[in-house]
């Protein structure tokens, strides 16, 4: 088990922390109150984190279409940034590296779709710079989310697409085409367009979201035996080979981002369920798939090696669930955090509200709730469309009852 690691706290959560510290304050007395022993400082810690996740692929919440101009998407940012405000959010998480491409000048790889409509067209500006500059200006932190494997649809790629100069370092599964983790010129390579972003800009955070390698689909298999063959020779199990290939990509951007910006943190946000009970004693008890053995995202791990600041996973289910509890998964995940300075964020479905199972406008509220007896430092929404519109009831209350 690796060293343990000193907290990092961005420039809002450094705030947040001296607020929470002297709130902790015994009048008359000068010494701080445990944080078990006064609710209220309980509660406070709970949502020191209070973020939003605006994702870009498929033009999911910004740009709400492609090559609108840069007007519009400026207006469209600048107009998510003041609602998360308004909903007292400290932190946007903003997805800059969707698809193998990117929302800033980067020499590695061309210019994402998402923002023109097609790949490698210049938007006219540097987007990545007005999103950190326009988030900091309004008090928030910024965290730069990045997609390290996915490539998406090979025949939307531009023809020098490193992933058509480097065929090699591909493998497509399902019509969709991914860097091959196993290759470590592509790990290299997907570290170094990753980090062209963080040396350049002054992000709060790096963040992954939880695609490793793809989500099964039927019984179509990974085509990477001949991957295998040639870099997985210490390994008897493919299976253990390619969550190695995973662990060798966390821990390195871990080391490469604090050599970079020693008080940003580095933070992933998994698929919410790390093995089940019945796969692995020291698993939760849920009936759900498991990212350790379908994604081959050993989460636990990089928890208890100190390879990440902050641990979110995605809890998008309700109290109550019957293969997936989230009453089962946040005292697991807070288990699993206990004594590795590693903090806590849970991720909320924001975006199922009002579907089935997710009527009642307060189940977001009463997540919080129960968070804060569970050793939770706070929340991330998915997403920032859904805070305005299917979800803007729940989060009010969020408010009210939270922040």
């Amino acid at each position: 088990m690796g060293p343990r690691k000193t907290r990092r706290i961005g420039r809002s959560g450094l705030a947040l922390a001296m607020a929470t510290a002297l709130s902790g304050l015994i009048a008359g007395s000068g010494t701080a109150s445990p944080a078990a022993a006064d609710p209220a400082v309980a509660a406070a810690d709970s949502t020191a984190m209070r973020g939003v996740w605006i994702a870009s692929v498929a033009n999911t919440d910004w740009p709400t279409e492609p090559g609108l101009s840069p007007r519009r998407q400026r207006d469209e940012y600048r107009a998510l940034l003041d609602r998360a405000a308004a909903d007292e959010m400290n932190a946007v998480f903003v997805q800059v590296r969707p698809s193998a491409d990117a929302f800033w000048p980067s020499p590695h790889e061309p210019w994402s779709r998402y923002l023109t409509g097609e790949q490698g067209r210049d938007p006219g500006y540097d987007p990545m710079r007005f999103l950190v500059d326009e988030a900091h200006a309004r008090g928030l932190q910024f965290h730069a989310w990045f997609n390290p494997y996915r490539i998406g649809d090979p025949s939307a790629l531009t023809p020098d697409h490193p992933a058509n100069q480097h065929p090699e370092w591909t493998f497509d599964y399902d019509g969709q085409r991914y860097y091959d983790p196993g290759v470590p010129q592509a790990r290299e390579f997907v570290t170094g367009a990753i980090m062209d972003a963080v040396r350049r800009y002054e992000v709060d955070g790096v963040h992954l979201d939880d695609y490793f390698y793809p989500y099964p689909v039927d019984d179509a298999s990974i085509p990477d035996e001949r991957t295998f063959e040639l870099h997985g020779k210490d390994f008897d199990s493919i299976e253990d080979w390619r969550r190695d290939n995973v662990d060798d990509l966390v821990s390195e951007l871990d080391r490469r981002v604090h050599r970079a910006r020693p008080d940003a943190s580095f933070g992933i946000s998994p698929f919410g369920i790390w093995r089940n009970a019945s796969s692995d004693p020291a698993g939760s008890d849920t009936s759900g798939l498991e990212s350790y053995s379908a994604i081959y995202a050993d989460t636990r791990k990089w928890v208890r090696e100190g390879w990440v600041d902050y641990i979110a996973p995605q809890v998008y289910w309700p109290i109550g669930h019957d293969a997936a509890d989230y009453a089962a998964l946040i005292p697991w995940w807070s288990r699993t955090v206990a004594g590795t300075g590693v903090e806590l964020y849970i991720g909320q479905a924001a975006y199922k509200v009002g579907q089935q199972g997710w009527s009642d406008p307060g189940q977001l509220s009463s997540h919080l709730t129960f968070n804060a007896r569970h050793g939770v430092s706070g929340d991330i929404f998915f997403s920032a469309t859904s805070l305005a519109t299917n979800a803007a009831e729940a989060i009010a209350r969020v408010v009210a009852d939270h922040y």
